[in-house]
């Protein structure tokens, strides 16, 4: 299942300036360093202490699949938080969003009409408020399902009704059966 809430932390992860840690001591001290101690990151990794302490002195080096990956995704939520800062604001105030995904994307038409509910890979630049609003939720702990509202609504202004050039009347835009997501800022 693709996640909105990924997607968006992808798109931000593209502003880093260096790249995060790679081997799983230096992952795991950058977290001791982060977290002030081993048994943060013990409570957080769901392992020993004495685990963590190995890996910290590069005595253990090869993590397990689960663990590696859970280590990464950590480390990468932490990684240069004011990169991440400028990132967003700059997003959602002067840059935007632009969403790329191939869905079943319409709204209710009758059948034949070029809006009708179908798949579509689409690619739109959307104005920052929509970032913004993004970002907002996200920060907020918000489901991918209101995520995936934000962008049937932006679609909705942006792509169907061209900024209000066209298509007045529509109400809702359906936005289902993603395949592919992306975001790019």
């Amino acid at each position: 299942m693709i996640l909105f809430g990924e997607g968006l932390d992808k798109a931000v992860q593209k502003a880093f300036t260096r790249p995060a840690p790679k081997s799983a001591g230096a992952q795991m001290r950058y977290l001791v360093k982060q977290l002030k101690g081993t048994k943060a990151v013990a409570e957080l990794l769901a392992m020993s202490q004495r685990q963590v302490e190995r890996y910290v002195k590069d005595e253990a080096k090869k993590p397990r699949p689960q663990l590696a990956a859970r280590l990464e995704r950590e480390v990468k939520a932490r990684w240069q938080p004011q990169i991440r800062a400028q990132a967003r604001q700059k997003a959602a105030t002067t840059g935007g969003i632009v969403i790329d995904t191939r869905a079943r994307i319409g709204y209710k038409a009758p059948v034949g009409t070029t809006d009708e509910d179908r798949l579509r890979h689409l690619t739109v630049a959307l104005p920052p408020q929509y970032a913004a609003r993004f970002f907002e939720a996200q920060a907020q702990g918000a489901t991918d399902q209101h995520l995936q509202e934000i962008a049937a609504e932006a679609l909705k202004e942006v792509y169907f009704q061209d900024g209000g050039r066209r298509a007045g009347q529509l109400e809702e835009v359906r936005f289902t059966d993603i395949m592919h997501l992306e975001f790019e800022l």
